[in-house]
């Protein structure tokens, strides 16, 4: 990896003293960032730009601003204060939550395919902005609780669920009309599943036909799942909540595939689109709206297949199919392309995520990508001029940048010049693009590029000097060293230090941060919100650590995959490696290294100290999942299979059976309204703990969920993680 280049912080240091970070200042985080575009867009006609930021009055409230790319002028385009918000519905409570979307305000907004209007919900109900008009109109006034709303492709009409069923507003006549009827109880029409909006990215559960000629959609009948009351315990009394949640190895929802037509307006059920014991995680209309396809996924996740019905003959044909000895992971790579017939497909098939090119029937044209190196994702396709974009990280897995390949195949050109994390947001026809980039030494800016990576304007600089909120701590802000360690069987780890400021012959303690689990990273050169508490910790004279060991992402399957069947073994062992390698450094006093994290962190945390205490002298655990049998069905038999066929996978993988041989030092915390990871994860721990005569400190925080979000619970949270370590180690 190149070396890092600190520009900037030689000009801050010269504005301004450096400050020492406060807890309170950290929960204030988006205002000590600066501006922080949040889901920037293009205007499909190419004369905007606009993104969500939060106000300088209230951080948690956000308004949609634009830039006209005409004039150059910067504009909030709609003030979030001017709409009064209701009480959220359960349904939705629980949609934002699996979104990650928090906040009050303007959260979600959808453009239509002309550029010239908007649409967007808030309070419970749909409004749109013609951008001729002088103000929003509101689409629906209901006490019901509108949601999952978007402009269908060409602009006619506005699609929305209330009630379990699926609506369109005709936007001509104005004219609402009822699509599916018997969405009621366990029966959802055109909605996402549990599942599959906590572990699918599937948030949705219907699809226009680009012609607009019929809308594809989801049945769900959740009356196989168990129900169960959990408790949700807040400070003024314990609210029971009815919940449908799919433990793994039983059942889960039943799922089919229909099609409404949108002039006929009945609706017909597509043969063979079951779950039919398995998933259905992704539904895609052709191009040319003539055919429909789905992708099946067995119950053990390891074979996904994409099928393709064509309505006109009704007939059903298999394009392609995908195995794997562990699991196949999900992907939305999936392009058909317009002025040909095929279509661009992603897989792991060689071991790495790569692009290629299929024909109509789904036979191999060519590979558009490939190597030791993994694609992130498809990000657009230009037919014209022969181009396919993507992002990933054929330079290093610790930085995320923009590529393109032709067509026709070749050799793949980097377009992004930073080192950073870079996220594209296209423009329709592929020839601009906004670059969302951020990186360890810049919080998050916008840009607006063409698509050969050169830059046209600055939508966001949020340039870090002497007025940036960030100028008077910035010359005290470490910046982490970056380096690999080897595996036991010889792969690649990359880790990331900050380090304190050392005074010869003083040994430090150090937090060893983990994450640890499928689907994330934690080493990269990119700008977070959990960095704040680490420089704060630095700055209080501890040294900070991750490594990404294996079974994370962004190195491929076969590292993701040594995991399978058996969890919380190979992880321990990776962070083992990290814990040698801070006890060869001189300034590092080995005997006081602490392990922390939330999540699959938390359920590090007690691994590692539980397994590994003679390397970990205290652990802090958010949020753990201590029995993987309380998790869910997609998520945990990806990695653990089924429980009648892992038994002993379960047994292992599970913290109980070392909690027994703890003898460091052991913080635990959880909401006690988490409906992700279930209260139930720590209070069977307490029990297990106290059972075996083992002495913990606990906080449990009435009233949260998993994300621990809000001021107050983020700053006595920190303020009792610091406490602890400061008093343990």
């Amino acid at each position: 990896m190149k070396p890092l280049i600190l520009a900037g912080l030689t000009l801050v240091s010269a504005l301004a003293q450096a400050q020492p970070l406060t807890l309170e200042r950290i929960v204030s985080e988006p205002a000590l960032a600066g501006s922080q575009p949040f889901k920037p867009a293009l205007s499909p006609d190419g004369k905007r730009v606009t993104w969500l930021a939060p106000r300088e009055d209230d951080i948690d409230r956000f308004d949609l601003w634009q830039y006209r790319l005409d004039n150059g002028q910067r504009s909030r385009l709609l003030d979030s204060t001017l709409f009064e918000e209701g009480e959220l519905s359960e349904e939705e409570k629980a949609r934002r939550e699996r979104q990650r979307i928090y906040g009050k305000g303007l959260l979600e907004y959808d453009w239509d395919s002309q550029g010239k209007a908007l649409l967007f919900p808030i309070g419970g109900d749909l409004w749109l902005f013609r951008l001729d008009e002088a103000k929003p109109r509101q689409l629906t006034r209901t006490e019901a609780f509108e949601t999952d709303a978007r402009f269908s492709p060409k602009g006619n009409y506005v699609s929305f669920i209330r009630d379990q069923d699926l609506y369109v507003i005709d936007l001509a006549s104005g004219q609402e009309r009822r699509l599916t009827t018997g969405g009621e109880g366990p029966i959802k029409h055109g909605m996402s599943e549990f599942v599959a909006q906590e572990e699918m990215d599937r948030m949705s559960g219907y699809w226009w036909a680009p012609d607009e000629h019929a809308i594809a959609l989801l049945e769900v009948d959740e009356s196989p799942v168990e129900l169960v009351i959990r408790n949700e315990i807040y400070a003024d009394g314990i609210k029971l909540t009815e919940q449908r949640y799919p433990y793994a190895g039983k059942a889960n929802a039943r799922v089919r595939v229909g099609v409404v037509s949108l002039n006929e307006g009945n609706l017909a059920w597509v043969p063979g689109a079951e779950d039919k014991g398995g998933y259905l995680p992704r539904v895609n209309w052709r191009a040319d709206s003539r055919a429909l396809t789905w992708q099946w996924q067995s119950r053990d996740q390891q074979t996904l297949q994409l099928w393709q019905w064509l309505p006109q003959s009704n007939k059903r044909s298999l394009l392609l199919t995908e195995t794997s000895d562990s699991w196949v992971s999900l992907a939305d790579d999936l392009h058909f392309l317009k002025q040909r017939p095929g279509f661009i497909w992603s897989s792991e098939r060689s071991g790495f995520r790569h692009l290629y090119l299929m024909d109509a029937g789904g036979k191999l044209v060519r590979q558009l990508t490939e190597g030791d190196w993994a694609v992130d994702a498809l990000e657009a396709v230009d037919e014209a001029g022969g181009w396919v974009y993507f992002s990933g990280r054929k330079d290093t897995p610790v930085e995320r940048h923009l590529y393109r390949v032709s067509l026709d195949g070749g050799r793949v050109e980097k377009l992004s010049r930073r080192q950073g994390f870079h996220a594209p947001v296209f423009s329709k026809d592929g020839s601009v693009y906004l670059d969302h980039f951020s990186s360890n030494r810049q919080p998050p800016q916008l840009s607006l590029h063409k698509a050969s990576g050169e830059r046209v304007t600055w939508i966001e600089e949020n340039a870090i000097d002497k007025d940036h909120p960030l100028a008077s701590y910035w010359a005290g802000w470490t910046q982490p060293q970056y380096g690999t360690l080897k595996a036991d069987n010889g792969m690649t780890l990359h880790y990331r230090l900050f380090k304190p400021q050392v005074e010869p012959g003083k040994r430090y303690p150090v937090v060893v941060r983990v994450y640890g689990g499928p689907g994330a990273q934690t080493v990269k050169d990119a700008w977070s919100r959990h960095d704040y508490f680490t420089q704060y910790l630095v700055q209080q004279g501890y040294g900070v650590f991750q490594l990404d060991n294996r079974g994370s992402t962004a190195r491929g399957h076969q590292f993701e995959s040594q995991i399978y069947r058996h969890l919380g073994k190979v992880e321990v062992e990776d962070q083992i490696t990290g814990a040698k390698f801070l006890r060869s450094l001189d300034w590092v006093d080995g005997d006081r290294l602490a392990i922390y994290g939330h999540s699959y962190g938390g359920y590090m945390a007690l691994m590692g100290l539980f397994k590994a205490g003679e390397y970990f002298a205290a652990g802090v655990s958010g949020a753990p999942v201590t029995d993987w049998s309380l998790y869910d069905t997609h998520y945990t038999e990806r990695y653990l299979a089924h429980p009648a066929d892992n038994a002993e996978g379960y047994k292992v993988s599970a913290v109980f059976p070392y909690a027994k041989d703890l003898e460091g030092q052991l913080f635990v915390y959880h909401g006690m309204a988490d409906d992700n990871v279930l209260y139930q994860n720590s209070t069977q721990l307490y029990k297990v703990l106290q059972d075996a005569g083992k002495l913990y400190e606990s906080k449990d925080y009435p009233g949260s969920k998993h994300s621990m979000r809000g001021k107050s619970v983020g700053l006595h949270l920190m303020a009792t993680i610091e406490d602890f370590l400061n008093r343990r180690l």
